[in-house]
């Protein structure tokens, strides 16, 4: 069989499967759960995804009075485990993802699936800010500085990320496009080894997690400066935002959204999204988040749907600035 007829078999698939999901999602509006709830994570066991579903997932089972299982379905930032929930067509399925979500219909010229249409976004579950941090040796101590040199010495400067295509990589080219300058992009196979290049001094500077680079920053071992919220950190308050640092409205976050099939009736979503919020503000899964730096979010099932669009429609920006081939 042809690739063409490969993909068109695939996308009948799941339209019939979309078709078909339509009458059984809308049957559960009233009485949900029905049966045992399943929550997508599209990434490995371990990681800070999974982790923050499993919180999730084990805190609202006696909310809903039925077992709350994670399932992994890792692979090819995270779209696999996304199309999971679509083909499902049933609000018992769920997704718990990362920006990756956001990201993905800018950076592939084929989806198994339409971002905007075939997903209802349901909670922001937790946010992580990132840092903007230099090796202890690098001459500039602030962003002025920094700009100033990229200017001084265009494509000069290097910038660690995970990845091409990753929140800390856009995040470095929201950056350059907002500061009108020029760095280079040095992409490594994940967040530890990126670190730790910069903390070798081998690249100068990232956009990371503040959970990795924390411990890092309090050590000495890199700089911090400044954090990529529209307010300061407690964990770093002596460190400016990007925003007070003269790049206006500069905020990028990690960010974990829990979404369910398209067409989920109002009242259904509007439940799930309570639910969810109400185990977020619970002290067991506030402390718990806590200890990984990430804050849970408080957003109503509508003020999320917005946020989401808004990444959407960012990140776009960000990637077509950046001149980023899809794939």
């Amino acid at each position: 069989m042809g690739e063409n007829n490969m993909q068109a078999s695939r996308l009948l698939v799941l339209a019939a499967a979309c078709l078909l999901g339509m009458s059984s999602v809308a049957a559960y509006g009233q009485a949900f759960p029905a049966k045992p709830v399943k929550i997508i994570v599209p990434f490995p066991p371990g990681g800070l995804t999974d982790i923050l579903a499993r919180a999730v997932a084990g805190s609202i089972q006696a909310r809903w009075g039925t077992s709350v299982i994670v399932e992994n379905r890792p692979g090819a930032s995270g779209i696999p485990g996304s199309e999971q929930v679509v083909l499902a067509a049933d609000p018992h399925v769920l997704l718990l993802t990362a920006p990756h979500h956001t990201i993905n219909p800018s950076l592939y010229k084929k989806l198994p699936y339409d971002t905007k249409r075939d997903f209802t976004p349901l909670a922001l579950i937790a946010s992580t800010p990132n840092v903007l941090f230099v090796h202890p040796t690098f001459p500039a101590r602030t962003v002025a500085d920094l700009i100033k040199l990229a200017k001084s010495k265009p494509g000069s400067i290097g910038f660690a990320s995970t990845g091409t295509g990753g929140g800390n990589h856009l995040a470095g080219e929201m950056f350059k496009a907002m500061a009108g300058i020029d760095m280079v992009h040095v992409p490594y196979k994940g967040e530890a080894p990126a670190v730790n290049d910069v903390v070798a001094g081998h690249v100068p500077l990232m956009f990371g997690g503040l959970t990795v680079s924390l411990p890092h920053i309090r050590a000495g071992k890199l700089r911090a400066i400044a954090v990529t919220t529209l307010r300061r950190l407690p964990s770093l308050p002596d460190v400016p935002t990007l925003d007070e640092s003269g790049i206006n409205g500069f905020e990028v976050l990690g960010w974990f959204g829990l979404y369910g099939p398209a067409r989920m009736p109002a009242t259904l979503s509007a439940k799930v999204s309570a639910d969810v919020r109400a185990v977020l503000e619970s002290t067991e899964v506030r402390a718990r988040f806590a200890k990984f730096g990430v804050e849970p979010g408080a957003l109503t099932q509508p003020e999320f749907a917005v946020y989401v669009d808004r990444e959407i429609a960012k990140w776009a920006r960000v990637i077509e600035y950046a001149k980023i081939p899809k794939e």
